[in-house]
C-alpha cells in the first residue's frame, strides 16, 4: 500500500505562483511515472504534468511555459511549480503515482491517487 500526501494548495491572485508537493511512502518503494491531474466541478480530471523515473516530462499545453514538475527520487516526493496562475487554473490538484511495493521481491505496479487539493485562483 502507498500513501500520498499533497501539500501547497491555497488562494493566489492572477499572475501568483504556487507550489504544490507530493510525497509518497511505502514499504521499500519503487516509483515510476509521477503525474499531476486537475478536476474542476463537472468535468472530467485532467492531465496537467508528468514525469518518468528518469525525468522525462510532458505537459498540458495549457500549462506549457508557465508549471514545471520536478521529482525527488530518494525522497519519493513530485513538485509542481505553477506560475503566472490564471482563474482557469482554479481546481483541485490530485498527485497520481505509478509505484510498486516491495520492490523488489514485487514487481507489479499500481497505480496510487492522492487526496486533491485545491487551488483557486482569484482577485
Amino acid at each position: 500500500q502507498v500513501t500520498l500526501v499533497e501539500s501547497g494548495g491555497g488562494l493566489v491572485q492572477p499572475g501568483g505562483s504556487l507550489r504544490l508537493s507530493c510525497a509518497a511512502s511505502g514499504s521499500n518503494l519503487r516509483i515510476n511515472d509521477m503525474t499531476w491531474y486537475r478536476q474542476v466541478p463537472g468535468k472530467e480530471r485532467a492531465l496537467v504534468a508528468y514525469i518518468t523515473r528518469s525525468s522525462i516530462t510532458n505537459y498540458a499545453d495549457s500549462v506549457k511555459g508557465r508549471f514545471t514538475i520536478s521529482r525527488d527520487n530518494a525522497k519519493n516526493t513530485v513538485d509542481l511549480q505553477m506560475n503566472s496562475l490564471q482563474p482557469e487554473d482554479t481546481a483541485v490538484y490530485f498527485c497520481n503515482v505509478d509505484a510498486i511495493t516491495n520492490w523488489p521481491w514485487n514487481t507489479r505496479a499500481v497505480v496510487y491517487w492522492g487526496q486533491g487539493t485545491q487551488v483557486t485562483v482569484s482577485s
